[in-house]
């Protein structure tokens, strides 16, 4: 599974949403301040920051959480799916 974390520096809760993916495998931050963030952001449908997304091998969306993080128990749990 893969880890995509969508934050702005001005965002309240990014650290939070930080703090919950610290020590995780395969997760990828995305400033949405920046071309490339923004553009990932796109992708997904993001509009609202902190955006947590777990994605399947496929790229297909298992779960996500936005503008709030999740508890760090409630991501580990679907992570070990």
């Amino acid at each position: 599974m893969n880890v995509k974390l969508f934050v702005k520096d001005q965002c309240p809760r990014c650290p939070a949403a930080k703090r919950v993916c610290e020590g995780l495998d395969a997760v990828e931050v995305y400033d949405v301040a920046s071309i490339d963030g923004l553009a990932e952001a796109s992708f997904f449908g993001v509009l609202a920051t902190p955006t947590l997304l777990v994605l399947d091998s496929h790229g297909q969306e298992v779960a996500g959480w936005r503008g709030e993080p999740p508890r760090r128990e409630v991501l580990l749990e679907v992570l070990a799916r």
